[in-house]
């Protein structure tokens, strides 16, 4: 069976106009898709060799039919697909798509299981809630960015590089081909080696890309706040837009502060908590400078969007970590908000192959459409190809 034969009607059906009667759901639907990478790519203690995400579809009685892709990487994808068809679609079908509050707190309890890893339940959460957003921005025609705040209709992008192990070839030349790209910067990986040698690395990257090309850092909790400060140190006046979970995860609330107060670069970190008070708990200890939460990682765009409003009572910037197709529309939504990040296309053949009608760079930043909902137009084909069998 084709992916166009799995979810019929893949225009989305007809726009209507809507009254008090809502915009009833009435089934959801979902693929997974799992593509090899180019190569392996390895951080500070961890690697890649495939990239999965799920595919998404709310339907509604009147014919909108609300789309998105989440997930990021590979573990558990089949037991979010699990979690959304057996715990999240009985619960959100037959209520009000509007109703997007409602909707989230009735798929919410797939978080409750003790016993099973809770990010899963967030990432499925995720996964719906996004469609059902999307279903709100079509039925509206409205894009996201705009119904979400419209701060901007364009965001700064940035690549996701500086593996270990080159593979994207040498440093110069990584760097060479985000700026063809038309990117505005780089955050690069540091933390798998000792300070002095991801110091060479990064200030490498910053001769080859200049003064005025973003490069943030990103260590994936890899050192200890002692050896985070030394790396400060080591790029005192290189310019380093932020770095990113610079300590290890035990003690990291308190460690990131340290850092943060001792190292003279901002500090970001959010992506590894499960919700928006985690996320207040690390501002209110004046942890971070950017809180980089996912939509993607910890229940969609309506955790995200309550974690903004938290960071900006605190004076603090707005990141999303990775995905985006759905951080372009959230980040740009905000006043407070930064960059959205990217792959190379060897690391997330997604963001590159399964959306036909990806916006142009200009002067490094995305330029959003006024398409309604995220306003994506996915290739099948190329999700047919990496389909999941059931």
């Amino acid at each position: 069976m084709s992916i166009l034969e799995s979810f019929p009607d893949s225009s989305g059906g007809p726009k209507t106009e809507h009254g008090a009667s809502g915009l009833t759901i009435t089934m959801v639907e979902t693929i997974a898709v799992r593509a090899p990478l180019a190569r392996e790519f390895r951080g500070s203690y961890y690697h890649m060799t495939h990239r999965a995400t799920l595919v998404t579809r709310v339907r509604t009685a009147d014919g909108i039919v609300g789309e998105g892709y989440v997930g990021d990487e590979d573990a558990g994808l089949a037991e979010i697909e699990r979690i959304v068809h057996a715990e999240i679609a009985p619960a959100v079908t037959g209520l009000d798509a509007f109703a997007t509050e409602r909707c989230w707190q009735a798929g919410y309890p797939a978080t409750y299981d003790i016993l099973r890893d809770r990010r899963l339940g967030l990432v499925a959460l995720a996964a719906v809630d996004t469609a059902i957003w999307d279903a709100v921005g079509k039925a509206l025609g409205q894009p996201l960015w705009k119904l979400w705040g419209g701060y901007r209709s364009r965001v700064p992008l940035i690549a996701i590089g500086g593996y270990y192990g080159d593979p994207l070839g040498a440093i110069a030349d990584e760097i060479a081909a985000y700026r063809q790209m038309g990117l505005a910067g780089v955050k690069f990986k540091v933390g798998g080696s000792t300070p002095a040698g991801d110091a060479a690395r990064v200030l490498a990257a910053r001769e080859a890309a200049g003064p005025d090309f973003v490069i943030a850092i990103d260590a994936n909790q890899g050192y200890s706040p002692s050896d985070a400060v030394q790396l400060c140190r080591l790029l005192a006046g290189a310019g380093i837009r932020w770095f990113e979970e610079p300590v290890r995860w035990h003690n990291d609330r308190r460690s990131l502060r340290d850092v943060r107060m001792r190292g003279g670069i901002p500090v970001c970190a959010g992506q590894s908590e499960f919700s928006p008070s985690g996320c207040r708990d690390l501002m209110e200890a004046g942890s971070i400078d950017v809180c980089n939460f996912d939509a993607s990682w910890s229940g969609g765009p309506t955790a995200w969007r309550r974690t903004a409003a938290i960071a900006l009572s605190y004076d603090v910037a707005m990141g999303h970590h990775e995905e985006p197709q759905v951080a372009s529309h959230l980040v740009a939504s905000q006043p407070h908000g930064t960059y959205a990040e990217c792959f190379h296309p060897d690391r997330d053949p997604f963001w590159w192959n399964m959306i036909i009608n990806r916006p142009p760079l200009r002067d490094g930043e995305l330029v959003l459409s006024e398409e309604p909902g995220l306003g994506w137009e996915l290739d099948w084909d190329y999700i047919d190809r990496y389909r999941v069998a059931r």
